[in-house]
């Protein structure tokens, strides 16, 4: 009699813990912190000449390769320019749907794993679908999981390759419907710098 017990109280404490969690990332930033961007492990301070390229991508639209292509051919020609990339965060409810998704997807494969019977404690009729989760419980988390996971990068799939040069917008993919060529963003990083003498090609790069 002691199991059913100790499964209920663990999954409360699981519950409560994922809800906290998710509360917690939903919670707004302070209005006067700036956003911080994430950098990834390409980038770095190559300088302190001030002149910094942020890119936010779409990670789940496989954008991160395009991004390290970038890094590379910017760095080789640009040496002083600090290049900073990370995850555009989609804008609206879709993101916070898709956190709401990912604690009810852990919870449900946490209640499968327990035997925890969630009709029971709402005392509600079980229904067949959670019958036959319940019967197979290694298949039907696998599905969850995965499911899940394929909704979640739908929710949070923006498009987006939004390019910024010392916090000013300098192109975006969500406007243009496309990632610039490599000789259009060095017409646009030339045409930014172009006042600034601290900032120089590398003679070296080939064309």
């Amino acid at each position: 009699m002691w199991a059913p017990a100790f499964c209920r109280k663990h999954f409360s404490l699981l519950t409560v813990v994922c809800v906290a969690a998710v509360l917690l990332s939903l919670a707004p930033a302070s209005g006067s912190a700036e956003k911080e961007i994430p950098i990834t492990k390409f980038s770095q301070n190559v300088g302190g000449y001030g002149a910094t390229m942020t890119f936010l991508y779409c990670y789940s639209c496989g954008y991160r390769k395009a991004f390290d292509e970038y890094y590379n051919i910017i760095h080789e020609k640009y040496p002083e320019i600090q290049i900073k990339g990370g995850n555009y965060d989609p804008p609206g409810f879709n993101m916070y749907l898709s956190k709401v998704l990912l604690v009810t997807k852990l919870l449900m494969i946490i209640a499968l794993m327990s035997n925890f019977d969630v009709f029971g404690f709402l005392r509600t009729a079980t229904p067949s679908w959670w019958r036959w989760c319940t019967e197979n419980k290694m298949y039907a988390c696998m599905m969850i999981f995965f499911l899940g996971n394929m909704i979640e990068a739908q929710l949070i799939s923006s498009g987006a390759f939004e390019i910024a040069l010392n916090d000013v917008p300098v192109w975006s993919k969500l406007e243009t419907g496309r990632i610039p060529a490599p000789q259009e963003l060095f017409q646009i990083i030339e045409s930014h710098l172009q006042f600034s003498d601290k900032i120089e090609a590398n003679p070296d790069f080939v064309k």
